[in-house]
């Protein structure tokens, strides 16, 4: 929502630019409706909004991102059918859009159809296998179809590529078939190893941060100090003593800890986001390399890298989310299209890469003055 201002405020050459701008920029009334439904969504005012997309829709049907939003806000005010209908107007445009698979799933998830909704949420994670969500949710209907271990599998993915989903599955309802086995208890345990590590040592503390039990909280520690990952120091506090759990110290060395003072953190601690940022800046000279040399196959092979989680996927998302959406795209052209796609879009792959080892540049020199 616009703010008002003073006269004063305004410039001279407002009403000029404004001008300027509707003549320059083709999309400026398509995206003036897109911009309006995305501030009337997050007022939840779901039907305004979904007018708002339906003119952004019909100034250029083709808008993926309108279409994508129109049936978001269509599902959350009951319309599954109407949901339905845009995004699978959104795969007539790109049947690979993962957004709109995963999106498809929880409308199945909705009507109790978990069949389906794995169906589409494994088609999402082809697109897309970085997409913590999609596993996640494909971790869910995996757990109400009773399938324990492709649910504890999956549940495993989406972790590795963001561990709050860990934080996340330990209060979800969908998990209550997976609760006993023992995969799942290791999860509680990242989640007890995850509260610690980012500052909170007390039992009341980890039960408050993660909204675990108290017995949950204190199986998962005692678990964690038989492997060695945690230790137990007691403290005085006053006339009491009181048991605090850290980090073990080889562990602290390789994850990074946070220590949290009155008035919240102080002092951070992360070597491995400095060796992560180096490597990324490794990873694009190499990737860089193979688009001047024009080997498509060969720069299909280094985009992997940045794409697939058991290399630097995992680490693209949480420092590179844009940028990590970006080059998906690009390889999924790119593997399609081939050398002349290649060509074409040289120089804009380029320039992505370039915009990303700047900024992973940046990052690692804050890193290392921070930490000095």
């Amino acid at each position: 929502m616009d703010l008002p201002k003073n006269k004063g405020d305004e410039p001279t050459t407002s009403v000029d630019v404004s001008k300027e701008s509707k003549l320059v920029d083709p999309n400026y009334a398509r995206d003036k409706m897109y911009k309006k439904g995305v501030n009337l969504m997050a007022d939840e005012k779901m039907e305004d909004a979904a007018r708002a997309f339906e003119g952004a829709i019909q100034i250029d049907p083709g808008h993926v991102e309108s279409l994508l939003k129109l049936g978001y806000a269509r599902f959350h005010m009951g319309d599954l059918a109407g949901a339905m209908e845009s995004y699978n107007k959104v795969h007539e445009i790109d049947v690979t859009n993962s957004e709109a698979w995963n999106l498809k799933g929880l409308i199945h998830y909705r009507q109790k159809n978990y069949e389906k909704a794995l169906e589409c949420v494994e088609k999402a994670i082809e697109t897309n296998p970085t997409d913590g969500m999609s596993w996640y949710n494909k971790s869910c209907y995996h757990s109400l179809l009773n399938q324990i271990p492709e649910s504890i599998e999956a549940l495993k993915r989406s972790i590795e590529i963001d561990v709050k989903n860990a934080k996340k599955a330990v209060r979800d309802k969908d998990f209550e078939n997976v609760r006993a086995d023992e995969g799942y208890r290791r999860i509680v345990e990242v989640v007890v190893l995850e509260s610690i590590r980012q500052g909170y040592h007390k039992v009341g503390q980890i039960v408050w941060t993660t909204m675990l039990g108290k017995l949950e909280v204190e199986d998962a520690a005692r678990k964690l100090l038989e492997k060695g990952l945690l230790v137990k120091v007691e403290k005085n506090i006053g006339l009491t003593k009181v048991d605090e759990y850290e980090i073990a110290p080889e562990l602290a060395a390789k994850i990074g800890v946070e220590k949290k003072g009155l008035f919240g953190t102080t002092k951070k601690i992360n070597p491995l986001l400095v060796q992560h940022l180096k490597e990324i800046s490794e990873a694009i000279h190499a990737v860089k390399s193979a688009i001047e040399k024009g080997d498509v196959e060969d720069v299909l092979a280094k985009m992997d890298v940045f794409i697939d989680p058991s290399k630097k996927g995992a680490q693209m998302i949480e420092h590179f989310f844009e940028e990590h959406r970006d080059i998906r795209f690009f390889r999924i052209r790119l593997a399609d299209k081939r050398y002349e796609y290649l060509q074409t879009n040289k120089q804009k792959m380029l320039d992505l890469f370039d915009h990303i080892e700047s900024q992973a540049t940046k990052r690692l020199r804050n890193e290392t003055v921070g930490s000095a």
